[in-house]
């Protein structure tokens, strides 16, 4: 799934071809929004929010997507041909000179931009990590809620209701930096420790934004050593509602067996 950070270059790499410009055909994969209504309108904003890519329009309309497991958005010139089949497009737009297309995503959603603070998923999300200011503070009171006491730490940081942009490779990665097992209830670490993860989760996001990479120093390398001190690196599937992997080090971050 992409993280944060690849929102907010996805953002910055469609913003120069479309903002100011005017809509002058859009379409979307059946069943899906009446995109048309955003033909004749100039496209306002081009902003990441979370895991969220949003698109503002000068008719008060704001266009949504999230792009999950496998979504991608590219840009072309009009005629050019797409490195994707046309059947996986989800949403199209053309403005003078370029063609933007969004693959695969799951979520293609039009609504009044006046809506944006009453949307079921946009107004619950938590501090933005991936911002240039983000609200570590708030992000740690979200954190300490009473409702993410008793879940484990790697399954709060997925949350992005308490904290957003963060998801399962900057998870491994940030607790791995931070010494912190992935099984660790929230309510057994203390605010300093905490805000050590949520200033790694900010730094790795950022490293992400800044170079289109991000370290990975446990993710996907279960059976190898530990960069740190040699051990195996281990791998379980962790979460109850939707269980993802987590790779840790049993010695350098303890762990369960």
């Amino acid at each position: 799934m992409p993280e944060g950070d690849t929102l907010v270059r996805t953002a910055a790499g469609l913003r120069p071809f479309l903002l100011g410009r005017m809509v002058i055909a859009a379409s979307a994969r059946m069943p899906g929004p009446r995109v048309e209504k955003v033909v004749g309108a100039e496209v306002t904003a081009v902003e990441a929010q979370g895991k969220n890519l949003l698109i503002r329009l000068s008719n008060g309309l704001e266009l949504r997507t999230h792009l999950r497991m496998h979504g991608t958005w590219h840009r072309y010139r009009p005629g050019e041909r797409w490195r994707l089949p046309a059947s996986r497009a989800r949403l199209v737009l053309e403005v003078e000179g370029w063609v933007a297309v969004c693959f695969d995503a799951p979520v293609v959603e039009l609504f009044e931009q006046r809506a944006e603070r009453l949307h079921p998923a946009l107004s619950r999300l938590g501090p933005d990590l991936p911002a240039a200011e983000p609200d570590i503070d708030e992000a740690l009171r979200r954190l300490r809620a009473p409702e993410r006491a008793d879940i484990d730490i790697a399954v709060a940081l997925l949350d992005q209701r308490a904290l957003a942009g963060i998801g399962n490779e900057v998870k491994n990665e940030v607790l791995w930096q931070a010494a912190v097992s992935p099984w660790t209830r929230v309510r057994d670490l203390d605010d300093a420790t905490l805000g050590i993860v949520i200033e790694r989760a900010v730094a790795v996001l950022r490293e992400g934004v800044a170079t289109g990479r991000r370290p990975r120093h446990v993710y996907r390398r279960a059976g190898r050593p530990c960069p740190r001190c040699g051990t195996p690196i281990r791998v379980l599937h962790h979460g109850a509602d939707l269980p993802r992997l987590t790779f840790w080090c049993p010695r350098c971050q303890g762990g369960t067996d």
